[in-house]
């Protein structure tokens, strides 16, 4: 559905809507279930309708609770009855400038000013206080636009009687709350409407006659915004931007134009925009982007491109490259057996229609953006929000490091004499602890991005880990390993909830990067002696099939647990009796 590509085509989203829906939902997908409450300060019919597009567009199936017009203060901090039974995932609070109480004077001082300006965020932190007391979920917050006048003009944005300065005051303090609260996050109002244009943004006849406080056309891309942060919070961004090499990271093509001859760098102005265009995705990498590359190339004509001395992307910042003469295609499933990813993970950037349209056609799920001029590739991939940002943990910042380790690991198996060596030699050191802190952001995203070894299918939010956590009814362990190439960060998580004498599986997941090293043996012989501790006499397994998981499907009988039960679905129940209980002792040193 190519309306849902940047830029999204807002008429089709708003006239087409019902329809657009209806195919959406036909679809055969493992849909993550969510319930968002929507407190608008402006009328938010359209915005909810179009919020529900993306959403389902990106895996997730909301249900809404809509405030009253104008109601968002009074349902956060006084709640009601049907707000409070619906419990909300998420929370989105619709504001803008419209919305702020009042505004310094003209003829006031800055003092008065700037006990207006802490009486207003005191209001606004209030709500946002009273919602994480009450219903602990991710909250959502708009930050303020500006209004489409300024009363002082140049001045209105320094003097701090100025709507302008006053604004932008206080979107710092909201900005100073954000980062002090980890499921709290801003919709950057502000940004959108300036990369709209403000004046057609803030049309004052949307508001006049409608209630809207942006124009109609404007709200698909507000609903993507909100999308965005969403489909991240539940761990459905892509994972690997996939690269074509001539005319998309260079301009010319190497094998033609030899290494000397392809534009990059400083000397012409198009080897500028495709030097910015790789320092952007350089930064992507930092933030734990993985770089690919899929070209129709000899391998050593792409090496020796990407050795150019004014490439900022050499080929230790790619986890993996294909230069040959396959297709595109082949060398797509390849690279996702590699790095033990889906396909849908993938965005693939190609400056060549046909490359793109072969792609698009296989249908892996991939994302395959409109890459028109090298001008524009930067951002085509911005406004696209593959990669939209909630957390970033420590594990994301090494995360090219770690795949590349595992590179590593993977040519010691194939030089090992068995795999029982080869499991030796890698030294592995396992912490296996309770629930910490500075990991919550970590097993919040192993729990959305853990696909495959994954027997719930439970998706959980830092706020939902953190309640866990918290819980003394639940028992919570996380899993990190280490070896000869490196730390591979938390890589598995347990949790389940005690109920009398048994210990019942709400969470089992694992990342696949380390899939039959012994870690799942190792968090079981952990997870039995810390329940045995407790009192706990049986844990109860629950495996729930999903279109990814089945891998898992006999997890629980390879692991001595005793069938239960089972239904038409495909949903396991399983048993283990710890007084029958033999630990598993995988070649791994268990650290205290």
């Amino acid at each position: 559905m190519g309306c849902f590509d940047y830029p999204v085509d807002s008429k089709t989203l708003l006239r087409k809507k019902i329809r657009i829906k209806k195919e959406l939902l036909s679809g055969s997908v493992n849909w993550i279930e969510k319930r968002i409450a929507v407190l608008g300060g402006s009328t938010t019919n359209e915005i909810v309708d179009q919020l529900e597009l993306f959403l389902l567009f990106n895996g997730i199936r909301p249900t809404f609770y809509q405030s009253e017009y104008a109601q968002f203060w009074q349902d956060a901090v006084f709640g009601n009855e049907e707000l409070d039974s619906f419990h909300p995932d998420v929370v989105f609070i619709h504001t803008n400038w419209r919305n702020i109480p009042a505004f310094p004077t003209v003829s006031g001082t800055k003092e008065e000013a700037a006990e207006l300006l802490d009486g207003t965020f005191r209001r606004f932190s209030t709500m946002w206080d009273k919602l994480n007391e009450k219903f602990h979920c991710t909250i959502i917050q708009n930050n303020f636009d500006r209004p489409y006048w300024r009363l002082l003009g140049n001045s209105d944005i320094s003097d701090s009687r100025g709507r302008s300065n006053f604004i932008a005051k206080l979107n710092l303090m909201l900005y100073e709350y954000a980062d002090a609260h980890p499921a709290f996050f801003v919709n950057d109002l502000d940004f959108l409407a300036a990369d709209y244009g403000l004046a057609a943004w803030s049309n004052p006849l949307y508001w006049h006659m409608y209630k809207y406080c942006l124009c109609l056309d404007g709200v698909p891309r507000l609903a993507k915004s909100v999308a965005d942060i969403i489909k991240s919070v539940y761990g459905k961004n892509k994972k690997v931007l996939m690269c074509d090499l001539d005319n998309t990271l260079w301009g010319g093509v190497v094998g033609d134009d030899g290494v000397e001859g392809i534009q990059i760098g400083p000397e012409v102005p198009v080897g500028q925009i495709y030097a910015e265009f790789q320092q952007y995705l350089k930064e992507l990498k930092s933030i734990g982007v993985l770089l690919t590359v899929n070209s129709k190339n000899e391998e050593q004509n792409a090496l020796d491109g990407l050795r150019h001395p004014d490439c900022t992307l050499k080929p230790e910042d790619f986890v993996s490259i294909k230069a040959n003469w396959e297709n595109k295609d082949r060398n797509l499933r390849a690279i996702a057996d590699e790095l033990n990813l889906g396909t849908d993970s993938f965005v693939f950037i190609d400056d060549n229609p046909t490359e793109r349209e072969i792609i698009r056609q296989a249908d892996h799920g991939v994302a395959v953006p409109e890459m028109d001029q090298p001008e524009n590739y930067i951002r085509l991939i911005d406004r696209s929000g593959y990669f939209e940002v909630t957390a970033l943990s420590a594990d994301d910042l090494s995360r090219a490091d770690m795949y590349q380790a595992n590179a590593r690991r993977v040519r010691l198996q194939e030089a090992a004499g068995s795999y029982e060596d080869f499991l030796k030699s890698l030294q592995m050191t396992a912490t296996i602890r309770p629930f910490e802190a500075i990991y919550m952001q970590r097993i919040a995203q192993l729990t959305n991005k853990s696909n495959q070894f994954n027997l719930t299918t439970l998706r959980c939010s830092e706020s939902d880990i953190a309640g866990m956590q918290a819980s003394e009814e639940y028992l919570c362990l996380y899993g990190k390993l280490e070896d000869k190439f490196g730390d591979n960060g938390v890589v598995s998580v347990v949790s389940g909830r005690i109920e009398k004498d048994e210990l019942h599986m709400v969470l089992w997941l694992m990342s696949c990067r380390v899939l039959k090293r012994g870690m799942e043996d190792a968090m079981l012989d952990t997870l039995a002696a810390v329940a045995e501790e407790k009192g706990i006499k049986k844990i109860i397994g629950y495996y729930y099939p999903s279109p990814k998981n089945g891998m898992v499907k006999e997890f629980y009988r390879r692991m001595g647990f005793a069938f239960l039960s089972g239904d038409d679905a495909g949903n396991t129940t399983w048993e283990l009796d710890l007084c029958d209980y033999k630990p598993k002792a995988p070649p791994i040193e268990i650290r205290k």
